[in-house]
């Protein structure tokens, strides 16, 4: 399973920090800016309430027998409707904001409630109930200071009662949301409903502000994040390309340091040594090779010369000469394997030298195929390509990688098998696929069938000459001309190799 990118998941975590943060502060703030209004709400209220109530307590006792002016204004219908109008425009908004009013004396006689609302009796009904709850002022806790010795009696007022401060509700009627106060005087009870909903609509207004905002912030967020870790990743993606540049030819590769984060320093330094042994050992490695096959080149060519002398010398069909032949045979053998191993060690150093000519590719499978006629007559060949395919390459190099090919064919064929042979050009590649009958491949020997020295299952190769370098070979003549040796995908009981060469070849 593929993770995802590093990259990616730091610039998610951090957009999901921040949104947690801004959803948080969000929620927070649209809860204090709500409760700040009702609180606002609520002292205007009590405002209200405290201006509408010293109308009630009578400032003169009337003589017997004359009825109170204070009492019919409490009973002037009128005075209270004006009351309850003003009060739609004093709660700090610039329309009208529904109200409702109920008035009481104190034996719980109404004097005046609000008639002109659609759910004004639904909405009377919470503020009678809340003033049935809402307790009588406390008496007065001492006596009136004396009156001066030339006051006169009969003008003196009563004590002033004041009432318990009135706690404010939140009630919900089917059509609104109300905000409710009530007040007691001894003689007097007043309660006011003011409904929520331009509260409702302002707060409204700045969930949509967050609700647009929030996702706003996170993304700017996320794309910062991606920004950040992107420079932040920078050495990383650098150390990867160099990564990907090592190869045999590529061991030079350095990292700067100077233009580099401290917290990568230590991790390029590192890296960077590595390379410098890999370099060196890789180094040791191609030198010993190439010097060793070069060194046993010249005892193996005295060698074979005086083993092909001495062989002329012998009685013919004697068992010496069929002896010195094994010999020549192996000292051949092992002549080829040194020229392997030497072509190599200079195709690791990036030395193999190419001698290039027009290469007629026709006329060489030609010479294969007849090669193949005559070593191995009881395989079937097939062939599908046309005359005059040439490319620029070297041509006895070229030559040993179709030798391989047609030698690998006929080594793993199937008794009875056949062999196919196909060809065909692009304006810019040449494509040779050599296709045998065989067993298949394991997907183990698959992935390391160029590796050197690697032969794959025993089993396939009890009975078949090698050591394991000719595929391995191929492929670097290949890569030298700026082509490739692949091994194709075919089905059950087929193997493919294609050779791919470019028709024009950069010096």
């Amino acid at each position: 399973m593929k993770l995802p990118s590093f990259r990616l998941r730091i610039a998610l975590l951090s957009a999901a920090l921040a949104g947690s943060t801004l959803v948080g502060f969000g929620a927070v703030s649209w809860f204090q800016i709500y409760n700040a209004k009702i609180s606002r709400l609520d002292a205007e209220l009590l405002n209200h309430l405290m201006r509408a109530t010293p109308n009630f307590p009578p400032r003169e006792e009337p003589p017997v027998g004359v009825a109170s002016p204070r009492r019919e204004n409490l009973r002037d219908r009128s005075r209270w409707q004006f009351y309850e109008d003003s009060l739609s425009y004093a709660f700090g908004t610039n329309t009208k904001t529904p109200v409702a009013l109920v008035v009481l004396d104190a034996n719980n006689n109404i004097l005046y409630q609000s008639n002109s609302l659609p759910a004004d009796l639904e909405v009377n009904r919470l503020l009678l109930k809340r003033l049935e709850l809402t307790p009588l002022p406390p008496p007065p806790k001492r006596e009136p200071p004396p009156l001066p010795s030339n006051t006169n009696p009969s003008i003196q007022r009563p004590p002033l009662i004041r009432p318990r401060p009135p706690q404010f509700v939140t009630e919900q009627t089917t059509t609104a949301v109300w905000r409710i106060g009530a007040v007691k005087f001894p003689n007097a009870q007043i309660a006011i409903a003011v409904s929520l909903q331009a509260v409702d609509q302002e707060m409204a207004t700045i969930r949509n502000i967050f609700l647009v905002s929030i996702p706003g912030a996170l993304l700017l967020v996320a794309v910062g994040a991606w920004l950040v870790s992107g420079g932040a990743l920078r050495p990383i993606r650098e150390l990867t390309g160099v990564i990907q540049q090592v190869t045999v030819k590529g061991l030079d590769q350095r990292i700067p340091i100077g233009t580099t984060d401290v917290e990568f320093i230590e991790l390029i330094q590192v890296f960077n040594l590595m390379l410098e042994r890999l370099e060196r050992s890789f180094t040791q490695a191609s030198r010993f090779s190439g010097d060793a096959a070069h060194e046993l080149k010249t005892p193996l060519t005295i060698l074979q010369g005086e083993l092909e002398r001495t062989l002329q010398q012998v009685d013919p069909g004697s068992e010496v000469q069929q002896r010195l032949s094994n010999l020549l045979d192996e000292v051949r053998r092992l002549s080829g394997i040194m020229r392997k191993l030497l072509l190599l060690s200079l195709a690791d150093a990036g030395k193999m030298s190419l001698y290039l000519v027009e290469v007629d590719m026709s006329e060489l499978l030609m010479e294969m195929l007849e090669d193949v006629e005559m070593l191995a007559p009881h395989l079937t060949v097939q062939t599908d390509f046309i005359d005059g395919l040439r490319v620029k390459g070297d041509r006895d190099l070229l030559i040993q990688v179709l030798q391989n090919l047609f030698s690998n064919a006929i080594k793993y064929n199937l008794a009875n098998g056949w062999i196919q042979i196909r060809a065909h050009q692009t304006p810019l590649t040449l494509h040779v696929t050599i296709v045998n009958a065989s067993k298949d491949i394991p997907l183990s020997d698959r992935n390391r069938i160029f590796d050197r020295f690697y032969r794959g299952d025993p089993s396939r190769n009890r009975k078949v000459e090698g050591i394991g370098l000719g595929l391995s070979l191929a492929r670097e003549i290949a890569r030298a001309h700026r082509g490739d040796l692949t091994l194709d995908l075919t089905p059950s009981g087929q193997t493919a190799f294609t050779l791919t060469l470019p028709m024009k070849l950069d010096n």
